[in-house]
């Protein structure tokens, strides 16, 4: 019996005890005051509608109001978190009515310093049980930081975010080949198209309308070019027009949730993936409407539209990178990152081009090397994100921002509108390479922080469950 016993106690060891399945659970009552419930929930619900809003994603934010509830004394609190809602609900059992409450996500914006101090406030609020004499002091303490940090002003004036989207577009010329005057004039135009765009925003004008018009300024730039050169002393191969509108085009994609969408899907949590994607697809066709619109007026015009390609195998590999950083850096400062964060984000862009270009030099295909480069660029964001103090997905969203196929929807667009009797032709196969870039973009970051999340101490895969065990990550 005894070696029985033991022999037991040796298989449970290799084999790791098998846990209960969390479902079905009976609900309990702890013996809290219903004003500690009704503050903990309200809480909890602040924080993560904050942290929703600011592009956290789901799995992140479930697990954060898991741990607050969990730090006041509540247990079993079922935590549902859509596209535009949160609602968390917390049965006492015995025949008492549960609490229950809700809030509606209004807003989404990019504000990555915004964001790490709220994800380090439902860290701190979460990280350890409050004693019940002590919880409405704590949770007011809470409350009162929260509001400071939604009501902060920006570390930067508006005036210098144009600056730097401006700086972003004219890396991104750089990066495809182009020099010093095709960068000007790409940084002018994203300048234009920054302004014009805040300021519709400001009247209310729906996203999908700025999307378009936005793409449709950097597109009539472009037109420009093509009436202009031939009254100018320049070649037309020396001041594409091609990079002016996709500098534009990055810009206009670098706020999409791309990644956060791939990643709610494989985390379990459908119908906020199906939101995001729903989001992600109608942006996007907003810059493909504001494109294909004003090429198509500009071919019936009789204007002379020609695809000028660009020796972008020219530009050393350490301008490439160069401009790659500077590119991830720009978008991480336009979006409000501390300079810490600035500096990390913009190695990882240098560090993804450099990995994009190594998988392309081997003989792989541009999807296929990007969701290598974004793999890479996951896997470092979720395993050093934590221990530089900067937001993991603040590293994997502006780290894949050279890789986004302005130029591949550019030309995509340009192609259809030149080739109409074309039933399959070379831009629906372009829109169609497009595409699988930013499915192999978003799948590559994923996969990368799900096989980083087993490195950190204490979790293992189920980071990326819909159970709410998943740790919110630590951050800046």
């Amino acid at each position: 019996m005894l070696g029985t016993a033991h022999a037991r106690r040796l298989v449970r060891r290799i084999l790791g005890d098998t846990p209960a399945i969390e479902v079905g659970l009976r609900a309990t009552d702890t013996g809290l005051d219903e004003a500690v419930v009704q503050g903990a929930l309200e809480l909890a619900l602040r924080i993560g509608e904050a942290m929703l809003s600011l592009g956290a994603g789901a799995a992140d934010v479930t697990a954060a109001i898991h741990r607050i509830v969990r730090a006041y004394g509540l247990r079993g609190c079922q935590v549902d978190v859509t596209f535009t809602s949160i609602t968390v609900s917390y049965a006492r059992g015995g025949g008492i009515l549960p609490t229950t409450l809700m809030r509606v996500v209004r807003t989404r914006t990019a504000d990555y310093g915004r964001l790490a101090r709220v994800l380090r406030l439902g860290r701190d609020a979460g990280a350890e049980h409050v004693p019940a004499e002590q919880v409405a002091a704590v949770i007011e303490e809470h409350h009162a930081a929260l509001d400071a940090i939604v009501h902060a002003r920006h570390p930067y004036p508006r005036w210098f975010v144009t600056v730097m989207l401006a700086v972003l577009a004219a890396a991104v010329a750089v990066l495809f080949g182009g020099d010093a005057a095709v960068a000007v004039v790409a940084g002018a135009t994203s300048a234009l198209i920054d302004r014009v765009v805040w300021a519709l925003g400001r009247w209310g004008l729906p996203p999908f309308f700025l999307q378009s018009i936005g793409a449709a300024i950097a597109t009539l730039v472009a037109v420009g070019l093509f009436v202009a050169i031939p009254h100018l002393p320049v070649e037309l191969a020396g001041l594409p027009p091609s990079l002016v509108v996709a500098s534009g085009i990055v810009m206009l994609l670098a706020g999409l949730s791309l990644v956060g969408a791939a990643e709610d899907a494989i985390s379990g949590f459908p119908v906020t993936a199906g939101g995001r994607t729903f989001e992600v697809v109608v942006l996007t066709l907003g810059i493909v409407v504001g494109i294909g619109a004003v090429l198509d007026v500009a071919r019936r015009s009789g204007v002379p539209l020609e695809l000028v390609d660009t020796p972008q195998a020219s530009v050393p590999i350490l301008v490439q990178v160069l401009a790659s950083a500077v590119i991830a850096g720009s978008w991480g400062v336009s979006s409000y990152a501390r300079p810490r964060a600035a500096v990390v984000v913009s190695v990882a862009g240098g560090l993804g081009w450099l990995v994009y270009v190594v998988a392309g030099d081997h003989g792989l295909g541009p999807a296929v090397a990007s969701a290598v480069a974004a793999l890479v660029i996951g896997f470092l964001a979720e395993w050093l994100g934590p221990r530089l103090q900067v937001p993991p997905l603040v590293i994997s969203v502006c780290g894949i921002l050279p890789l986004l196929p302005g130029l591949a929807i550019y030309r995509a667009m340009f192609q259809l509108v030149n080739e109409p009797s074309s039933a399959v032709g070379p831009g629906a196969a372009g829109l169609v390479g497009a595409v699988m870039i930013g499915l192999g973009l978003a799948a590559g970051v994923t996969l990368g922080e799900f096989l980083a999340a087993p490195l950190h101490k204490g979790t293992a895969w189920r980071r990326f469950s819909s159970t709410g065990s998943r740790r919110p990550r630590v951050d800046a």
